[in-house]
């Protein structure tokens, strides 16, 4: 397969814009690593008008996927999870090209430093956990249950991912074979959600106060991650909160996860005068010393 693909490749790898390549082949039929397709050419460029181009070839029964991402979209997937197969592909692929060493130098970065992006992604993990379970206790007292059933799995996932990575592991696609084995616990309360004799209500009620627990116990390292970032300046605007080049990550759940640590007493509110004197803007700010304590800094 590689010679066939080898024409598409070595046109890209001469662009100067082009960092790496690596080829995934199907192994013993699991499917899932490489997205069904027998190939997948990952093309990985510096930048991009197109930040993902896929492209889709045939060859005989063959089929192949190749993918062309740019650096940032590597760093998110890396980051945020979401397409957790990359990891995979980083550390077992073929390397076909290399520019300076920038596969091999990411490759040993994952496998030497297996905490490597940990602090960004238990903030990411941690702030989608508090969105969750906010809108599900939303669902549950206004009584419809099956919603805030799905919202408990969720929540109860973004747990078992958490728990993971505090390990200084990477998640992985049968995630809760890997909580059975380092945090018990909440499997035990996976279980629970989905075979307790319970009745729905007090099943979630119950699963609600859980999960409360765990999140309280999770806050300081959850937020690490948003308040090291916030030292950076001494007040922030939430659209600068949002298009900074990690916090962007937090995408949809940034400003639930700030109330979030506002109501704890993680981050303060600076009020600032506006043109109009009626209403002023409302910037955010944490404690630099307090911070630095907390985390050894």
């Amino acid at each position: 397969m590689e010679y066939i693909l080898r024409p598409i490749y070595q046109e890209r790898a001469s662009q100067p814009e082009t960092l790496g390549v690596i080829i995934v082949k199907k192994i013993d039929n699991i499917e899932n690593i490489t997205d069904t397709f027998d190939s997948v050419l990952l093309i990985v460029v510096k930048d991009a008008n197109v930040p993902v181009f896929t492209k889709h070839y045939i060859y005989q029964d063959q089929k192949m996927v190749m993918h062309v991402i740019t650096e940032e979209i590597l760093n998110k997937w890396l980051f945020i999870g979401n397409k957790k197969q990359v990891v995979d592909w980083i550390f077992n692929g073929k390397i076909m090209f290399d520019r300076n060493e920038y596969l091999v130098n990411l490759r040993s970065k994952l496998h030497e430093k297996p905490m490597y992006g940990r602090k960004i992604k238990t903030g990411i993990q941690f702030s989608k956990l508090i969105r969750r379970v906010l809108e599900g206790k939303e669902l549950f007292y206004k009584g419809n249950f099956l919603d805030a059933y799905s919202n408990v799995t969720e929540s109860l996932h973004h747990l078992a991912r958490l728990s993971v990575l505090e390990k200084g592991l990477y998640p992985e696609v049968t995630v809760w074979s890997q909580v059975k084995k380092i945090q018990p616990e909440i499997y035990k309360l996976y279980e629970e959600l989905l075979f307790s004799k319970e009745s729905l209500d007090k099943k979630l009620e119950l699963l609600f106060l859980a999960i409360e627990f765990m999140i309280n116990s999770r806050t300081h390292d959850g937020a690490q991650h948003i308040l090291e970032t916030m030292l950076e300046k001494e007040i922030w605007t939430i659209q600068e909160l949002h298009t900074h080049k990690e916090l962007k990550y937090y995408s949809g759940d940034l400003e639930v996860f700030i109330e979030y640590l506002i109501d704890k007493g993680y981050i303060g509110v600076e009020p600032i005068k506006s043109k109009n004197e009626s209403i002023q803007h409302r910037y955010y700010k944490v404690d630099k010393h307090l911070v630095e304590s907390e985390y050894d800094l």
